[in-house]
């Protein structure tokens, strides 16, 4: 039987079903062969000649396909329809070649299908072909080119940054763009401007709003009204006048539906809708597409095969109705620039499957796959008809006019179905319905209307009400540009030609995974480490973090995957300028790279203060100098009169309220300070001296603001640990603290040579708990017996015996977060995924890299019997 070859084992089950007995189907588990993670793997000297070697977890599946060929001399590689999946391909036959498992009458060939379903799988082994050399060629180049950033960029980084962790191709310029946005936000000085609107009442006693755009006859620009008194100006001569309905002017106006799904324009979305990363999404639909429900989910194409347009007609009609159907059907074209890339759309294989009809257990598959859905019918659905409407309203004198815009949905076409979401936008005036208002028409003021939002902007800045409470004076500040989300940096990435969709994931999540970049409430801000990493590069290898470098280096890939250029040629061009920069900034002191880098974020590090004093003087001693420091978690500011002045704050945020740094108060002559550490915020009282190394400090418990901190707080923390009482039994103290692992209660009874600790669940409990809850906590600790202070932990979710190898795999919940388990291996769940949502086959990519990594220790090695 012909042995067919693909990369998991739910795809090979699907395509297995298709084919039927007359095929051995068989999973290669990914790569197969990867560069040996050391300095040599590839040799500029020796023509970019690349070392690949089969991995540990590989061996047996190559040896799985050998051992197939032996009953059957042809072979067939299956794998996916893009530069990865052609390169797995040729590694395979490489790796089987030099096992001699492929010999001169082995017939080898090459298929690709860009949906597994029976129809593409049967038509894709009807027309098979060979390895595309090009195709390779560009993934070779791309390989050699991340390996000699990586392995010759990252070492620089370690010696002359302590605490840097990699340094990549893309992954740094994407850093770049996070670093740079914050840089931006941190620099931004907003400015102060006012609007002001009425609430108006029509002849039929319908309200609308309107806005103030003309004031004493001239047109006001955005800043025209800029503080508090023109303000009030403007809203006494709104409330003063007469108004009427200077012009109404309605007109048509379509909306068009978006393209189907590419691969970047599917993260966006699943971002902005559902908040999932990158990596969850390109899980998710990975699971779809190996299932048979969708297209090949990695691809720079919008266009549709012509079948699947009839089908997505054919719903269209059955659905919805003729109306809701172009009399022809919409083409869009691929942006693709090489072939390589320009498969089909994302789309579903077959459009009678309705989201309703789909057969999935997992909640994100289900999400995902109702969003392709409905954006590909919407793709081929009929435009939607709007009427946008603007009324010009005025004064008697002309002294006074105000707009209201709104639209009117005509017919909802496309909307129907799918509307995209948008990115940092809450939506505009034209989204709101205006009542009907014919020109001419007296407009009255309606009191009261704007009494509760008046009480409710108060809150948050400064709101002017008229006498009548008809006209409303808000105040306004320009805002920072917003940090990137997932969805929007994926976005940036595309505009700017950086990676390419099948690296977007993996690269946002490799910044997080270094430490350099931290998501909070799906917004991505740099660390520390991440910031002086990037100012690095700046300084010293600005080229290749150069957003034009790195999409002309993306065009050359393209061209050599078209088979235009030479790959060896392009990674000698590279190598020739980047090898000198190498060693140029390997001569150089750490003292020289932080002086410099100090020079460079100084208008960032050290602002003009108010006062006018030197914005480099320690605020804690008053005789120490500022200097950019480095430590294992990254960069930070810290007083030149080390260690008899230890004031420090992070390299981001205000230079003078940085938590770490602040003087709370004194008690007995000594400072008390709130002050920035390695496991975040703590209080101190006095300085480290040779008499007193050591001096007191506590660390901010969980759910202690740092915002909120005083001197007394500072004073019940280091008062710690707090005596509670005696305990009644044998008179020996009670006493409550912080450990590593939380608040907790703890008593050494007499007839014991270790003390007995208890967790509290609430951290105030450690300065509230009283004599009898205590008594009782160490009791019941206590009735669990030695050695069994820690019962067995119930899992999450089972997720059944682990296929192949055998053995429980289940989702934890650990004290760092949930994580798979299997066996004595530990994979952490990546923070975008919800434990609940976490597959068997997410499992065992997980637990795959966490090997990788050497997350399951090697058997020990068996000494030899004696003779």
């Amino acid at each position: 039987m012909p042995v067919v070859v693909v990369e998991s084992p739910a795809k090979a089950k699907t395509i297995n079903k298709y084919l039927g007995d007359d095929f051995t189907v068989l999973a290669s588990y990914g790569h197969v062969r990867d560069l040996p993670p050391k300095d040599g793997s590839v040799d500029p000297d020796q023509d970019f000649e690349m070392l690949w070697e089969v991995g540990n977890d590989s061996k047996k599946h190559v040896k799985a396909i050998a051992d197939a060929l032996k009953t059957d001399d042809k072979l067939i590689l299956a794998t996916d329809p893009d530069r990865e999946g052609e390169a797995i391909s040729w590694h395979l036959q490489e790796a089987l070649t030099k096992r001699r498992a492929i010999k001169k009458s082995t017939e080898v060939s090459r298929v690709v299908f860009n949906a597994i379903t029976k129809t593409a799988v049967t038509e894709a082994m009807k027309n098979p072909r060979q390895v595309d050399e090009p195709l390779v060629e560009a993934y070779l180049a791309r390989r050699a080119l991340d390996y000699l950033v990586g392995f010759k960029l990252s070492p620089v980084l370690w010696r002359k940054l302590p605490g840097a962790r990699s340094a990549g191709r893309v992954q740094s310029v994407c850093l770049r763009l996070i670093v740079e946005r914050e840089m931006e936000i941190e620099a931004f000085n907003p400015r102060e401007y006012w609007s002001v609107r009425a609430v108006l009442e029509t002849p039929r006693g319908q309200t609308f709003e309107a806005r103030l755009t003309t004031l004493g006859g001239k047109k006001l620009d955005r800043y025209d009204l800029d503080n508090q008194a023109a303000a009030t100006m403007a809203v006494q001569a709104v409330s003063s006048r007469a108004l009427s309905v200077a012009s109404v002017e309605a007109k048509p106006s379509t909306r068009n539906p978006s393209a189907p799904f590419m691969t970047s324009t599917l993260q966006q979305e699943a971002s902005r809708k559902f908040g999932f990363g990158a990596r969850q999404t390109m899980n998710a639909a990975q699971r779809l597409y190996e299932a048979g429900h969708i297209t090949y989910m990695r691809t720079d194409g919008i266009d549709m095969a012509p079948e699947a347009v009839a089908a997505a007609r054919d719903a269209i009609k059955d659905r919805y109705g003729a109306d809701y159907l172009p009399s022809s059907p919409r083409i869009y074209k691929n942006k693709a620039k090489n072939a390589q890339e320009a498969h089909e759309c994302i789309r579903p294989t077959d459009m009678s499957k309705d989201p309703a009809s789909l057969r999935v257990s997992e909640a994100d598959q289900k999400k995902l796959y109702d969003l392709i859905w409905k954006r590909t019918i919407a793709s081929q659905m009929e435009a939607a008809r709007l009427e946008r409407t603007t009324v010009g309203i005025s004064s008697d004198d002309d002294q006074v006019v105000l707009r209201a815009t709104g639209q009117v949905v005509m017919f909802d076409g496309f909307m129907k179905v799918y509307e995209e979401g948008r990115d940092d936008d809450a939506g505009s005036d034209e989204d709101r319905r205006l009542p009907q208002i014919s020109q001419g028409d007296k407009l009255g003021k309606v009191g009261r209307a704007m009494a509760e939002e008046h009480a409710r902007l108060t809150t948050d800045g400064k709101a002017l009400m008229s006498d009548d409470g008809a006209v409303l004076g808000q105040q306004h500040f320009t805002q920072p540009p917003p940090r990137y989300t997932e969805a929007t940096l994926v976005k940036k990435m595309e505009e700017l030609g950086i990676g390419r969709p099948s690296t977007y994931a993996s690269v946002i999540t490799t910044i997080q995974d270094r430490e350099y970049v931290r998501k909070d409430k799906n917004r991505l801000f740099p660390e520390d480490k991440g910031r002086i990493v990037t100012i690095f590069l700046l300084n010293f290898f600005r080229k290749y973090v150069g957003y034009e470098f790195t999409a002309e280096l993306e065009e050359e890939l393209d061209e050599i995957s078209a088979g235009d250029l030479n790959y060896k040629a392009v990674l000698a061009k590279f190598w020739r300028d980047f090898s000198a920069a190498i060693a140029e900034t390997s001569e150089l002191r750490i003292t020289e790279v932080l002086d410099k880098l100090d020079e460079a974020l100084a208008p960032q590090l050290y602002p003009p203060r108010e006062d006018g004093t030197d914005p480099r003087q320690c605020p804690l001693c008053g005789e120490g100098s500022l200097h950019l420091k480095t430590s294992r978690t990254g960069g930070f500011v810290g007083c030149s009169r080390y260690p008899e002045c230890r004031y420090t704050r992070p390299i981001g945020g205000d230079a003078d309220a940085q938590a770490g740094d602040k003087v709370l108060g004194y008690d007995e002559g000594e400072a008390v300070t709130l002050r920035s550490g390695r496991f975040g915020p703590y209080v101190q009282k006095g300085e480290a001296t040779e008499e007193n190394k050591k001096p007191p400090r506590a660390s901010l418990p969980k759910g202690w603001s740092a915002d909120a901190m005083d001197l007394e707080k500072a004073l019940t923390l280091l008062s710690l640990p707090r005596e509670i009482g005696p305990h009644p039994e044998d008179g020996n103290m009670i006493s409550a603290n912080f450990g590593r692992f939380g608040p907790y209660v703890m008593h050494t009874a007499a007839d014991a040579e270790k003390p007995t600790y208890a967790n509290l669940r609430d951290p105030n409990d450690v300065f509230e708990i009283g004599m009898n809850r205590a008594v009782e906590l160490l009791a019941e600790k206590r009735s669990r017996g030695p050695g069994r202070g820690r019962t067995a932990v119930a899992p999450l979710k089972e997720l059944g015996e682990y296929p192949d190898r055998g053995g429980a795999v289940n989702v934890m919940e650990g004290r760092y977060g949930p994580y798979v388990k299997w066996e004595k291996v530990n994979a952490t769940i990546p923070k975008d995924v919800k434990p609940e949502d976490v597959t068997m086959e997410m499992a065992i990519e997980l637990i795959v890299e966490r090997e990788a990594k050497g997350g399951k220790k090697k058997p020990a090695r068996k000494k030899a019997a004696k003779k």
